[in-house]
């Protein structure tokens, strides 16, 4: 497409160009407000590339509010949703003069929205940006909610608590320094609305999947748009950590035929989503699927992926579902033109780029399938480790393939796993050791949301307990976990707060609670095993031999008895203590339910923990190599 043809709204010489796709429409209106003109309507023409339609509107400029209006057919059971009353958001914008808040007449044929939808808001471009990642493979992630992590910080600005300038406080950045992070991954910040069941149930959707926008920031995490990440995202490079963004292309807020109609749906429903026999494909669960193997759409995601990339100065990008990347008419296909036009980019492929390989569409799982270089979570890696520390047998050969980066999953030279135990999605780590059954009664579901078997157990009590004993227990069990994930071989994500013990109370799907169940309780972390999950970090941080990711040769790692002997072929199946011996670092786990002793090292070796073999129950010790 020449440059004339550019998507969105464009500043010129005299003013301004405003370009949008709807290839069924009959007629297109842009819609301008603000205090530059007054309101008023101008009828775009359509162009001879098919499909696009353009006007150019002299003496507009930088903060210039606009949307649109299409004519044209509505007929639903058609695939055609043109209706005038809507105010329709550029798909292409890059910010928004108000939040989204949902409202039953978006999706009512006839009622006007124009003093509902958001406006977008023509911004010049910044200075282009060209920085490499931080963030390599084999760095430790630490995954964000920007309103949840720094809602209730006790020394971060009440006026900035909650929004993106938060992170850039020199308290915030200092516990992220302590925990030795490569890379803050934000939760989503792009403009969400919340779906229509939850205004009804005094909820709000908190966690941000569900966008109606891929590039404009939501106002109420970043109220002062792209120059606010930018400036963010300058000051946690200057400490060393780079930002990635959890980005979703799988679906938007319009949902199902009954959601409402703010931009996508109103402009190109047939080509902006998928379709069979005109029926909305639902691969994301969350009422339509994105088109993204359309040109258009194709177009839309590099342009996404490029403007925080330059406009922001972020290492890269989370991608939710991300099969849907690569969904053809066929199915997923590593090799799909939108995942090539990612890769092949200039700019976006030297960038971090991490998949959630699977959705909920047929053949949507697809761990260890998405093309390098793309790093990819690994739910096998959770469930795995969940259930060796919930004590199931048979589990320490599948824990030591999970340690040593996955190679039945990955089986190229470097893995390109992202090791997790805990997500936004399920129970935190502290949860993890203190719920067997969820507790989501406040979703107002009836507790029917949210996964079922979450591979818990909750050391002899459900739930918050004064009984110290227990609590110990389940500090030690947060701290076994993070241990073990903190000793493995590719990349690692560590979900905020699992490192001082947050909980949620038991709610394995807390999208909709943004209050304290949500939020990360500062005043209630637990200094212990804070002290010990820095311990683990800081290891980590500085043994090369932690943060590699080429693959685990039988000559690189001994797997031990407790007393240093080889491994037998039963030791694999019934033990419940192991060894990990590498030339720089040792790594020591005891999963049986009491102590047991592990014969120190010959040499000059470390114990992290100084336990010195003596291992305590359900714990990991780090033997480190003394080089000096």
């Amino acid at each position: 497409m020449q440059d004339d043809l550019r998507p969105g709204a464009t500043l010129t010489d005299t003013g301004a160009r405003f370009t949008v796709y709807a290839p069924r429409a009959d007629h297109m209106w842009l819609c301008t407000a603000g205090d530059q003109v007054e309101d008023r309507q101008e009828m775009l023409r359509s162009l001879e590339h098919e499909g696009w339609w353009q006007l150019e509107v002299e003496g507009l400029g930088d903060g210039t509010r606009y949307g649109y209006r299409a004519e044209g057919a509505y007929d639903p059971e058609a695939g055609t949703w043109f209706d005038f009353s809507k105010l329709l958001v550029d798909p292409w914008a890059v910010e928004l003069d108000r939040p989204y808040s949902y409202d039953p007449s978006m999706g009512i044929e006839g009622m006007d929205t124009g003093e509902r939808t958001p406006y977008s808001i023509l911004r010049a471009p910044m200075e282009p940006l060209d920085f490499a990642p931080l963030f390599q493979p084999g760095g430790l992630i630490y995954e964000t909610n920007v309103k949840g992590y720094t809602a209730t910080h006790p020394d971060v600005p009440e006026d900035i608590r909650g929004t993106v300038a938060a992170l850039a406080h020199p308290s915030i950045i200092d516990h992220l320094k302590a925990m030795h992070i490569d890379a803050i991954e934000l939760m989503p910040i792009t403009a969400w609305i919340d779906e229509r069941h939850l205004g009804p149930l005094g909820l709000s959707n908190f966690w941000g999947y569900n966008p109606v926008t891929f590039m404009a920031l939501d106002p109420r995490l970043c109220p002062g748009g792209v120059a606010e990440l930018r400036e963010t995202v300058s000051k946690l490079r200057e400490a060393g950590i780079g930002v990635l963004l959890d980005l979703v292309f799988n679906h938007t807020g319009e949902g199902d035929n009954g959601g409402p109609t703010v931009s996508f749906r109103g402009l190109a429903n047939e080509e902006y989503y998928r379709h069979i026999d005109g029926v909305m494909i639902n691969d994301s669960g969350c009422g339509n699927t994105v088109a993204c193997d359309h040109p258009v759409i194709r177009r839309m995601i590099v342009d996404s992926l490029r403007h925080f990339l330059t406009q922001t100065g972020i290492d890269g990008f989370r991608f939710d579902l991300g099969p849907i990347l690569g969904r053809t008419a066929e199915g997923y296909d590593p090799q799909a033109q939108t995942l090539r036009a990612m890769i092949d980019d200039p700019v976006i492929g030297k960038s971090v780029l991490i998949a959630e390989p699977w959705d909920i569409g047929p053949g949507g799982y697809q761990v260890g399938n998405f093309p390098d270089p793309f790093l990819e979570w690994s739910d096998r890696y959770r469930d795995d480790l969940r259930a060796f520390w919930q004590g199931q047998p048979h589990k320490m050969g599948v824990l030591a393939t999970r340690m040593a980066g996955s190679s039945d999953t990955f089986p190229g030279d470097r893995t390109r796993v992202v090791n997790f135990i805990a997500a936004h999605d399920g129970y935190t780590l502290w949860d993890t050791t203190a719920y067997v059954e969820k507790h989501n009664a406040a979703n107002g579901e009836d507790n029917r949301d949210g996964h079922n078997d979450n591979l818990s157990w909750n050391n002899g009590v459900e739930g918050v307990t004064d009984d110290e004993a227990v609590n110990a227990a389940r500090r030690r069990d947060v701290a076994a976990m993070i241990g073990t994930l903190l000793a493995s071989r590719g990349s690692v994500m560590l979900t905020a707060g699992d490192e001082f013990g947050r909980t949620q109370g038991g709610n394995n799907n807390a999208y909709c609670q943004d209050n304290e169940i949500g939020w990360v309780d500062w005043q209630g972390l637990d200094p212990e095993l804070l002290a010990q999950s820095q311990a683990y970090a800081h290891a980590r941080a500085e043994t090369p031999e932690l943060r590699d990711v080429a693959r685990l040769s039988d000559d690189e790692v001994d797997w031990c008895r407790p007393d240093g002997s080889p491994k037998q072929d039963e030791d694999w199946h019934d033990a419940r203590a192991m060894r990990k011996a590498m030339e720089t670092v040792i790594i020591d786990v005891n999963g049986a339910d009491a102590p047991i002793t592990f014969t120190p090292p010959e040499g000059d070796w470390r114990s992290l923990n100084g336990w010195n073999g003596e291992m305590p129950a359900r714990s990991v010790d780090y033997w480190i190599k003394d080089e000096t």
